[in-house]
């Protein structure tokens, strides 16, 4: 804003004395002191208000105004309520250095003024700031030249003072200017903005995290795979970013949230951009599942693993070792599941942000990732590079650096169970991981069927790995849950209820001496039993159930009772 605003504000009460041809000056802020040198806290184009305490003689005004003019202040207004009138010293200093002078009436707060001009001065920024934004798009519509979206926030923070990042839908941080998110407060501003969407509030949404106030503005996906408006909010909830700013945007005015969507639709465009480079990864992808699906040659599934191994493993020296994981979202609709809900794409788009580390920044970090969808199912062929067990030892290779199920989700878990809400589910699988193109079919075949067991377990988010295949867990979820309950019924609650009448903790009793193998001496050890005592209780849980705890087949009973119950 100008100088010469502030007076025709009647409302300001403000005289001019002097410097009326120096009213065209540009005023970026405003600064109250009562100190002899504030040049310390000037940086040029303040408006200072002072309330005359510095000046105790007529000396005093000349070096105070030159302090002011050699820091390229905008101009003066000095208040009346200390001396009754401006001092005649002050007027001719301000003249002699050019200095715009004004008398501030008694009955004005210096407050009002403030308040004032730094509302103008916002308002002029953010205008400023919305032709560069104007400017920035029409730079990354037409390629790549405009810098991404960091450029943008980094201008929110030098001309808004505001800070803001963007998040992916899990709370990956995506962009930011000036320093991350903490991950636990990212995770949880994005189960806050799904929560929000599944709830159909319009955005920004309000958080407050760690003490912090935040608004959350939904980036929607405008490039040609945009869903209609029209369609259901869930094929797009587990896949849009969002922008966090911190402040609190519900007293804003419309010309800055209108700002903040242009910033949102700018970052959408960097968005399509990098959603478009995926489509060589995905066809990949899909290309070697096709194969694997209709029973190819491995000869030809490798030649296809040869091509895609570069893209995914760039400067990667030999052949890697494979994993595939399987993904899948489940939409119920009026109790049964919906079919109007197209959910390979979501799982896709979820998957390829489940395998990023969550420790990665920048969209550039999926770069790696390629995975295909067929029907409701999205699948992941994912490179492990081959890792010496001891490079002083033998040439013999590992994998066990590779993706373990539950590590995957468990970073991810809260925010998508927000946007999972009450009707869906997310179910993933991992196979182990396989070194040729033989070893793929089955690598699917083991990750599909990892994804059912962990389809059979409760929750919103839930995962299994292969290891699990191979054990008793892997029987259990499909047992019917009315075969469940007469199994553990016969067998724990005679010892539950004895439990409850007499506190004997037999139940406890009965799980240590099956984790300890049936060893007397290490059971009364951990339970701190005389070994007669631990006697007397298992006697008695072979009276209460007519089970011999000595034979395989009855400690084997127990077992799964109680890891069914």
């Amino acid at each position: 804003m100008r100088l010469r605003a502030l007076l025709e504000t009647d409302a300001l009460g403000l005289r001019l004395l002097g410097g009326e041809d120096e009213l065209d000056r540009g005023v970026r802020g405003v600064m109250t002191t009562d100190l002899r040198d504030p040049s310390r806290y000037l940086s040029g184009g303040e408006l200072v208000l002072t309330g005359l305490a510095w000046r105790h003689s007529a000396e005093d005004s000349e070096p105070f105004v030159r302090i002011l003019a050699g820091a390229g202040v905008a101009g003066l207004a000095a208040g009346e309520a200390e001396l009754g009138n401006i001092p005649g010293d002050l007027v001719e200093a301000c003249s002699r250095h050019r200095l715009p002078l004004f008398a501030v009436n008694e009955s004005v707060a210096f407050a009002t003024i403030t308040e004032y001009v730094v509302r103008q001065v916002s308002g002029e920024r953010a205008g400023d700031l919305a032709a560069v934004v104007d400017r920035h798009r029409r730079l990354m519509t037409s390629g790549p030249a405009g810098g991404g979206p960091e450029v943008v926030l980094d201008l929110l923070g030098s001309d808004l003072d505001l800070r803001a990042w963007v998040l992916s839908p899990t709370g990956r941080q995506i962009a930011g200017a000036g320093d991350p998110l903490p991950g636990s407060a990212s995770a949880a501003l994005a189960g806050e903005h799904l929560a929000a969407i599944r709830t159909g509030r319009r955005g920004p949404h309000r958080a407050t995290i760690g003490g912090a106030t935040y608004s959350l503005f939904p980036i929607r996906n405008t490039g040609r795979g945009a869903a209609p408006a029209s369609r259901d909010v869930r094929e797009t909830v587990l896949s849009d970013w969002l922008l966090a700013v911190e402040a609190d945007a519900s007293d804003w005015p419309a010309a800055r949230l209108d700002l903040l969507q242009g910033v949102t639709q700018l970052i959408a465009v960097e968005r399509d951009r990098r959603e478009a480079a995926r489509t060589v990864r995905r066809r990949l992808a899909q290309e070697v599942l096709e194969l694997v699906q209709t029973g190819a040659a491995p000869a030809e599934i490798a030649a296809r693993l040869r091509v895609a191994a570069p893209v995914l493993l760039p400067g990667l020296g030999t052949a890697p070792h494979w994993q595939v994981v399987v993904a899948r979202v489940d939409w119920e609709q009026d109790g049964a599941a919906g079919t109007a809900i197209e959910a390979g794409p979501v799982a896709q788009s979820l998957l390829e942000e489940i395998l990023v580390d969550p420790s990665a920044a920048g969209a550039e970090s999926a770069d790696r990732i390629a995975v295909a969808h067929t029907g409701d199912e999205a699948i992941a062929l994912v490179p492990l590079p081959a890792v010496p067990v001891d490079p002083e030892g033998p040439d013999i290779e590992s994998t066990e650096a590779g993706l373990h199920a539950d590590a995957l989700l468990s970073s991810v878990r809260d925010p998508l169970s927000a946007g999972l809400a009450d009707d869906g589910r997310l179910t993933l699988g991992v196979s182990a991981a396989v070194s040729s193109a033989e070893g793929l079919r089955g690598a699917l075949e083991e990750a599909r069927h990892a994804r059912r067991v962990a389809a059979a377990r409760p929750g919103r988010v839930c995962a299994a790995g292969h290891h699990e295949l191979a054990s008793h867990v892997l029987l259990l979820p499909f047992v019917p849950d009315d075969v469940r309950r007469a199994f553990t019924a016969r067998l724990l609650d005679p010892l539950r209820d004895y439990d409850r009448r007499h506190r004997a903790e037999l139940i406890p009793t009965l799980e240590a001496f099956l984790d300890c193998d049936g060893s007397w001496t290490r059971c009364a050890t951990r339970l701190h039993l005389h070994v007669n005592t631990l006697r007397y209780r298992v006697g008695r849980i072979e009276q209460l159930t007519s089970r011999d705890l000595s034979r395989l087949e009855d400690k084997l009973d127990f077992f799964l009772a109680l890891r069914m119950s």
